[in-house]
């Protein structure tokens, strides 16, 4: 209880930062389980493994989309939460939230009516074969019919963390990965349901992850209180909100886009092996950048409540020991994965074929992994200082204006035109991360000399 209560503008910042980085962070590794347990058991059925986890892999632009939404309501209505709460107004903060969760109900509705019946043409042209096809189509539809319970969970488990919950937070996550873990094998396996196991055991999880976030929402504990009166839409309460989450919304957007941009050429110039070697991989960079969130959600409350509160010392304190986690964490993980790619790659399936050209293709497209901490960590800190436009910059840079080109260019100039598919990706890093980086610290350098000033005044 004296944690829930604890004071984000007084105390150690590093000891506050543990304390909220540290559950967040698991709930994010906890959360990558989702994905990442579905294709672990899918890549290693008997005969099919190969050719199903591909035609899972296919339906991650149609997941990513259903993410962004979320974030688009989840990560802007969260930080403004926060400021609300800084400035001691709790019923602002209470109306965003309830504005928000409206919006995430009308946009369940919306994208479940529209994918569950466009998924297979879509699927078709993200680059599915007639052999990779039936798996990707039995899984996408029944995971998509659980759309409410995933916008449910991503977007309002935001608002706990952004209370201080950041241990209640990281429950949602561990309660519903638990239960996708024991539910996969049983389903799959036990009763036979192959694929199809596999989407079943995922709704039903994040169906009871997102019975457990309105429990706690409507409930005694909670500080900011879920409440009917605060759903109706009010344009000046829920459009700063989307205008703020249109970076986050952006960012995993992209992903979507992004992803059918590697699905469509990898398809084109390296068949269904390069197709299943991009799934594997995308599953392996979701174990480097899901724990930076998890570390800059755990940052983003501590830093937004300081800066409404006009802390800045505090401000920079959090956003150093956030950013020297992320950049130690990126780095430790990079090596590991130029050290060590065959072993990573047959986490994700059996098939030996795949497994070799996984990872060859890890070395290449994870060249220069370690620069995703500082690109994460400086983008996410712009959010957290309620930054929209300079994020919403940096958060199109990266894929829309370099990475997303870059696949359709690098292949007229490289005979291997897989390899060149795979190699626009360390390119688009490096520069992404050195521009967000400077412009950062240009920003914060600013920031500290308007605040000198007004202290010498």
């Amino acid at each position: 209880m004296a944690n829930m209560k604890r004071d984000m503008g007084t105390g150690s910042v590093k000891k506050l930062m543990a304390q909220m980085a540290v559950p967040a962070l698991v709930g994010q590794v906890v959360n990558l389980l989702y994905n990442i347990v579905d294709r672990i058991y899918i890549g290693h059925l008997p005969e099919i493994g190969g050719a199903a986890l591909t035609g899972v892999g296919l339906f991650t632009p149609i997941l990513m989309l259903i993410t962004a939404f979320a974030m688009l309501a989840g990560a802007g209505g969260a930080p403004r939460a926060a400021i609300a709460m800084g400035q001691k107004n709790k019923e602002k903060a209470e109306q965003i939230m309830g504005n928000c969760f409206s919006v995430l109900m009308i946009l369940a509705v919306i994208l479940t009516g529209v994918f569950y019946f466009a998924c297979p043409d879509l699927l078709r042209w993200f680059g599915a074969s007639d052999a990779t096809l039936p798996y990707a189509t039995e899984y996408a539809q029944i995971y998509i019919l659980g759309s409410v319970f995933v916008l449910n969970v991503m977007g309002m488990n935001t608002f706990i963390t952004t209370q201080g919950f950041a241990k209640i937070s990281m429950l949602t996550t561990v309660i519903g990965a638990v239960i996708n873990i024991v539910l996969d094998p049983i389903l799959m396996f036990g009763l036979g349901m192959g694929v199809k196991g596999a989407a079943i055991a995922t709704v039903l999880s994040q169906a009871v992850s997102a019975v457990w976030i309105l429990r706690f929402l409507t409930g005694k504990k909670t500080i900011l209180k879920l409440r009917l009166k605060n759903m109706r839409l009010v344009p000046s309460v829920i459009l700063p909100c989307l205008g703020l989450g249109i970076s986050s919304f952006i960012m995993v957007s992209t992903e979507s886009i992004l992803s059918i941009s590697f699905t469509t050429s990898l398809s084109r110039f390296g068949g269904d092996v390069a197709v299943g070697a991009m799934t594997v991989l995308t599953s392996i960079n979701q174990l480097i950048t899901m724990p930076l969130s998890g570390v800059c959600q755990g940052g983003q409350p501590l830093i937004s409540y300081n800066y409404g509160a006009k802390k800045y010392d505090r401000v920079k304190e959090a956003f150093f020991c956030q950013f020297g986690v992320c950049v130690a964490y990126t780095t430790v993980f990079w090596a590991a994965m130029m050290i060590f790619p065959n072993f990573f790659a047959g986490i994700f399936t059996s098939d030996t074929g795949l497994v070799e050209y996984t990872a060859w293709a890890i070395r290449v497209f994870l060249a220069c992994g370690f620069s995703v901490g500082f690109q994460i960590s400086c983008q996410q800190a712009f959010m957290a200082l309620g930054q929209a436009k300079i994020s919403l910059i940096m958060a199109l840079l990266r894929k829309v204006i370099l990475l997303i080109p870059l696949i359709f260019i690098l292949p007229n100039f490289f005979a291997d035109k897989a390899f060149a598919v795979f190699l626009a990706e360390p390119v688009a890093d490096i520069v992404a991360a050195a521009v967000t980086t400077i412009m950062f610290f240009r920003f914060f350098m600013k920031m500290q000399k308007t605040r000198n000033g007004a202290t010498n005044e």
